[in-house]
């Protein structure tokens, strides 16, 4: 049970995060990499959280966290990619 509510925060980050960069909305990958890169930002939005003493036990806060991590790692995408927006 906990596994599917891993990927539905993906998700729902995932699609956060492609909302609010912009440009996001027109970058290749489907639903797949969109729940990928909200695992990723979740791990990455869990680290950047823990290191400034802010964690939340619900739902609506994980997917707020993981989509600031999935942020980051689109931010850093395109630094290598260098594709502008």
């Amino acid at each position: 049970m906990s596994f599917l509510i891993f990927l539905l925060v993906g998700l729902f980050a995932g699609i956060l995060a492609k909302a609010l960069m912009p440009g996001s909305a027109n970058e290749p990958g489907g639903w797949l990499m969109t729940i990928i890169l909200g695992i990723a930002g979740a791990y990455v939005g869990g680290f950047l959280g823990s290191m400034i003493g802010v964690g939340s036990g619900n739902f609506v806060g994980q997917v707020l966290i993981s989509a600031v991590g999935a942020m980051v790692i689109i931010g850093i995408a395109r630094l290598f990619t260098r594709r502008t927006v």
